[in-house]
């Protein structure tokens, strides 16, 4: 490639999809990073909220098709870690299309998850409870937030 090919413009916004999906990507992961571990904390100092989770054992695995995120949530009886891995055997593999699908799912005011799947924007792999369950405890979350 030459350098007059190099600052050819379709290769120029080729090359700036791709910047701006990988920062998407990286957002998105970092959001929802920072979800898990909210939700991680309010498990720990409120105990209503714990009780979501005891006697609860579920294996998370969050993706993107783009390959941006990789994260995990595991929970076991009354305990919830996070990780950023592929993690063996989840009871449920949720994958976002892209990071702006992710955001988009997250933040939306109605968590539609068969909309979604049916527009291909989120694939699921295992037990669809699981998806309801975290939805459940996402949503419960939101509700508990101090609105100023």
């Amino acid at each position: 490639m030459g350098l007059s090919d190099f600052f050819d413009q379709d290769n120029i916004r080729r090359l700036w999809g791709r910047f701006s999906n990988s920062f998407e990507s990286e957002f998105a992961e970092d959001f929802l990073q920072t979800l898990l571990n909210l939700m991680r904390f309010m498990f720990v100092i409120n105990p209503d909220y714990r009780q979501n989770i005891q006697g609860f054992t579920g294996r998370y695995q969050f993706l993107s098709a783009d390959g941006g995120i990789t994260l995990a949530a595991l929970f076991d009886n009354g305990r919830m870690t996070v990780a950023e891995e592929v993690i063996d055997d989840p009871h449920i593999t949720i994958t976002f299309r892209n990071g702006r699908t992710l955001l988009n799912f997250l933040i939306s005011p109605r968590q539609d998850i068969l909309g979604s799947m049916l527009r291909q924007d989120v694939k699921t792999s295992g037990n669809l409870n699981y998806l309801y369950r975290f939805g459940f405890m996402a949503k419960q979350l939101q509700l508990m937030m101090p609105h100023g």
